[in-house]
């Protein structure tokens, strides 16, 4: 499985606000170029501090371009979620376009059957978090080798720790957000002796910023 975490960010390298609300940092071109990605890719996966948040339905939105790269319907959504904490009038459950929720043995098995009972296609893996890497191996034989991460920062942070990330793309816009409890790019408990390592790829000026391709070395 080939992974691609993308996100939008400030130049000060936020996500959103403290008050952790909808941030609008790109603009059209980058929403067209993240549409591409989106079809492009089997499934796209989020954590569910996003879905509560921003209440997505990651729909790809550009079905002339998934059409150009052999791809029928929309790409499946996946949500990274230990306690099945996903609301079941989510808009990630309506429509179409498969859902998997990949929940934890922590999560109840009453909540795990409601969003069953709500569409969603339940991967159960690891005690008390979601056990990524056992996780994606699942959707991998499911058919997902194409997969696009859009956030958020404890989701990424998570992936780049399990050393789950292949390439890493970054929309960074002309704002100063701040604000120590603002999420950034990669929350979690952070690196401190070893770090993932970048190498450059593309830098491509986009709306009234910068989008920033990286491969992940390591």
């Amino acid at each position: 499985m080939h992974v691609r975490a993308n996100a939008a960010v400030s130049a000060d390298g936020k996500l959103s606000t403290r008050r952790r609300e909808r941030l609008t940092i790109s603009g059209e071109e980058d929403f067209a170029r993240v549409y591409r990605m989106r079809a492009e890719s089997d499934a796209v996966v989020v954590g569910v501090g996003t879905v509560l948040a921003d209440d997505p339905s990651l729909l790809s939105h550009d079905e002339t371009h998934r059409a150009s790269v052999g791809k029928e319907g929309h790409p499946a959504r996946v949500v990274a979620d230990s306690r099945a904490r996903t609301p079941l009038d989510a808009d990630i459950l309506a429509g179409a376009a498969t859902t998997y929720l990949l929940v934890s043995d922590a999560a109840s098995a009453d909540r795990v059957d409601a969003l069953r009972d709500a569409g969603a296609k339940v991967v159960r893996a690891g005690d008390e978090r979601v056990d990524l890497a056992a996780a994606f191996e699942r959707l991998d034989e499911r058919g997902v080798s194409e997969l696009m991460v859009e956030g958020g920062g404890e989701l990424i942070f998570s992936l780049f720790d399990a050393g789950l990330v292949d390439e890493l793309t970054t929309f960074v816009g002309g704002m100063v957000v701040g604000g120590r409890d603002a999420p950034t790019l990669a929350d979690g408990e952070g690196f401190v002796d070893e770090f993932p390592a970048l190498s450059l790829r593309g830098v491509e000026e986009l709306d009234d910023g910068v989008v920033l391709t990286w491969s992940v070395e390591g």
